[in-house]
């Protein structure tokens, strides 16, 4: 396996979660939320989680929504969409961050992409932009509806991936007054030139894979998915760079959740390899602000963001000295200094 490019074809049907890794989830924590200090119970006073559906285009959506400590519905409260990274789900990094936003007086929303996590759709984790940057305008329909929402500050956080989604959907959704990155992942360079830039002369290969599976789909067949369903703790030390090898620890050992996944439909790199986050990036004219680890190997991808986002107001690039891309999604001391410039970010420019 190679450890750097991770894009393991795994022809194979989905296996069914693991009830008793299910039911330990669950014992822990009853909401299945998987981060340090997470909700146990809805306490009056503080904090609380609403698990709520809703559908965007046919699908049905799973999400958390977090209110403020004495959250009086009749009051308007400014307001932050969170996007959970690639392989992510709400009941992780991102619903510490909504949370942890929670906990200053937001009200946010965390929702599993569609065809991923609790959400709805078929074949399970397709894994195309369309969609993910869809699943982020319709956030922003459900929650500006939302007892005590202030439509009108209303603010995007995207961590990895939707990160990058996040850039895409602020490019057009001007509902968004604030958008915010952290450790932004350009799911499209990486799927067509490989992380770091090291599959740039498969291209063409790669692409003819993801033809081949789609074709095998539309005539009935069986569906093939790339990316890794485990990893064995040798793997996982022999991995050498720090987002994958963090990564595995993260969404394999430290937080896991049954409903969390690398794996991906193999026909969605067709979309995924002809898409890119920053194509068209000077479209965003709000606020912009983007947060990386100073020692994350992802760091590359929001410095290119960042220098394309011409039109961006106020824009600002935070560096958390010493973190790497996996460890701002839940190690305190960087967790603690993102929150505190997010909350900085959007009480200046909601």
């Amino acid at each position: 396996m190679n450890k750097i490019i991770i894009l393991i074809t795994l022809v194979m049907s989905i296996v069914s979660t693991d009830n008793s890794f299910s039911q330990k989830v669950k014992k822990q924590n009853p909401f299945t939320l998987v981060y340090e200090g997470a909700i146990t119970e809805n306490v009056k006073g503080k904090v609380n989680i609403h698990p709520v559906t809703y559908k965007l285009n046919g699908i049905d959506i799973a999400a958390n929504v977090y209110t403020p400590a004495n959250y009086d519905p009749s009051k308007k409260y400014p307001t932050i969409t969170i996007a959970h990274p690639n392989g992510g789900i709400k009941e992780q990094t991102a619903g510490l961050y909504a949370q942890r936003l929670a906990e200053q007086g937001y009200i946010t929303i965390a929702a599993d992409a569609s065809y991923q996590g609790a959400s709805g759709g078929e074949p399970r984790h397709t894994d195309k932009p369309k969609y993910r940057t869809e699943d982020i305008h319709g956030m922003a329909d459900f929650i500006s509806q939302f007892p005590g929402v202030d439509a009108n500050r209303l603010g995007a956080l995207g961590i990895c991936g939707g990160g990058g989604y996040t850039l895409k959907a602020a490019q057009s959704d001007k509902r968004f007054k604030a958008v915010a990155t952290l450790s932004m992942f350009n799911s499209g360079e990486v799927r067509r030139n490989g992380f770091q830039n090291s599959q740039l002369k498969t291209i063409q290969d790669r692409l003819k894979t993801a033809s081949d599976a789609r074709a095998q789909e539309a005539a009935g067949g069986e569906i093939i998915f790339s990316g890794v369903a485990s990893i064995s703790d040798e793997e996982i030390a022999k991995t050498s760079t720090d987002l994958y090898r963090e990564g595995y620890e993260y969404y394999y050992r430290t937080h896991a959740h049954p409903n969390s996944t690398f794996l991906y439909t193999t026909s969605s790199l067709m979309d995924l390899m002809t898409w890119d986050a920053i194509n068209q990036i000077e479209l965003i004219n709000q606020p912009l602000l983007m947060i990386a680890g100073s020692k994350a190997d992802t760091k590359y991808m929001t410095d290119e963001a960042f220098a394309k986002a011409t039109n961006a107001k106020n824009k600002e690039l935070f560096l958390i000295e010493g973190a790497t891309h996996i460890q701002t999604y839940w190690k305190p001391e960087y967790v603690s200094q993102a929150v505190n410039k997010l909350v900085n970010f959007y009480q200046t420019n909601l």
